[in-house]
């Protein structure tokens, strides 16, 4: 069997809701990121096999297989083929997963993963707005879960209130979830005022949407090259006095929950033997794989099994692991992940996650990957473990291995 190697990784940067990058068209922003591949690595585009791209909600302008009109918009060649996949949150990780397997197994020699979402432009829930065309789930699913009742709501759940019960079975308070917030935030401001970000973000033009005539403005906007939604001088104390987004009595706020986000991601992954071939440096290996199904009223659990399918499947213990990304959909889901797995919180989103970063959807796996592998590199450890929570009640686990 082959190894699959990551030979680069690269990220836009993470614009919030209305801002720098809201006024891209989604195919467009995930063109530079697969510009940023070519200039950095000097591949022709021609030797591409495939381009597995993640996106959540396809409609719209990220419809009809946004990977694809992705691959034209970059001018790459017109036989390179595309594909556009829903693991919802997990989605360009998954992507990634794809990729790496089907190189694995001979299919392929070098694939592009990559994943791309414009929350501003393209909501969440979109892809549901119109009654006309029925609702999701259907009535099986629906029936399954009737008798279930959390907060008022009898069966299926928002995400939100999903990590409302999460907070109370693992017994996480408002002040936790609040100082693991600002962790994020003080966290990424140090990361990007070390440049530690600056190795894997593509910087873009800014261009914002105008929410009253939805243009595209560029006037005066500049380039856009950290990440936007960072907030330095966030406290405990401020987090403390807003209020809950889900319930009067809750403890999930807009502070201590993922940002809506815009942003694109993009990884080459490839065979060992051909990075050999086109004199490009492998920079670590796929190792291990997990994907897992959980509860989808709570829906968010799933990185506690996925990380312990992945370590048992590696032979690895925790303890192995240098770096862990565990995506910040929410806090107390970083925190009950923490609760089970007992992990050294220094080695957890070490530069912050996605309440401090955002969390373009189906672009947040490539970021994941991307901040990962750079910071193996930039500390010298050797394994790294991502995980995300996906809706639905599933969850992805990829470790990696820093190659010499």
């Amino acid at each position: 069997m082959n190894d699959a190697v990551l030979v680069e990784a690269v990220r836009t940067p993470t614009g919030k809701r209305y801002g720098s990058l809201s006024g891209w068209h989604p195919v467009d922003l995930l063109a530079a990121t697969f510009g940023s591949l070519v200039d950095r690595t000097g591949i022709d585009p021609a030797l591409i096999d495939d381009v597995i791209t993640g996106c959540v909600n396809q409609v719209g302008a990220q419809a009809l297989n946004v990977g694809r009109s992705a691959v034209l918009a970059a001018g790459w060649p017109e036989h390179i083929p595309a594909t556009t996949i829903d693991r919802q949150c997990g989605s360009s990780q998954q992507a990634a997963h794809f990729a790496a397997q089907a190189v694995m197994s001979g299919a392929c020699d070098i694939v592009v993963a990559c994943g791309v979402e414009n929350m501003t432009l393209i909501p969440m829930r979109a892809q549901t707005a119109d009654p006309a065309l029925g609702k999701p789930f259907g009535p099986l699913v629906d029936a399954r879960y009737a008798d279930e009742t959390n907060f008022g709501v009898r069966g299926r759940i928002n995400q939100g209130l999903a990590a409302e019960l999460i907070a109370q079975r693992w017994g996480i308070s408002r002040r936790d979830c609040d100082e693991f917030s600002a962790r994020s935030h003080e966290l990424a401001a140090k990361a990007t005022a070390e440049g530690r970000f600056d190795r894997e973000i593509v910087p873009v033009t800014g261009r914002r949407l105008d929410k009253e005539t939805g243009a595209s403005i560029t006037d005066g906007l500049g380039q856009l090259s950290a990440d936007e939604g960072i907030r330095p001088e966030t406290t405990p104390e401020r987090l403390a006095a807003l209020k809950p987004a889900f319930t009067p009595e809750g403890l999930i706020t807009a502070g201590n929950s993922s940002q809506i986000s815009d942003g694109a991601s993009a990884m080459l992954i490839m065979s060992g033997a051909r990075a050999k071939d086109l004199d490009l440096r492998p920079r670590a290996r796929f190792h291990t794989f997990a994907v897992v199904g959980v509860d989808p009223i709570t829906m968010l659990t799933g990185p506690i099994p996925a990380t312990a399918k992945a370590l048992a499947r590696s032979g690895l213990k925790s303890s192995d692991i240098s770096v862990f990304e565990v995506n910040e959909a929410f806090a107390p889901v970083v925190l009950a992940w923490q609760k089970e797995h007992h992990v050294d919180m220094e080695r957890v989103n070490p530069n912050g996650g996605a309440i401090a970063l955002g969390h373009p959807l189906g672009a947040s796996g490539g970021r994941l990957m991307s901040t990962m592998l750079h910071e193996l590199e930039r500390t010298g450890g050797r394994f790294g473990l991502q995980t995300m929570c996906e809706g639905g009640g599933m969850a992805n686990a990829t470790i990696i291995e820093l190659l010499d």
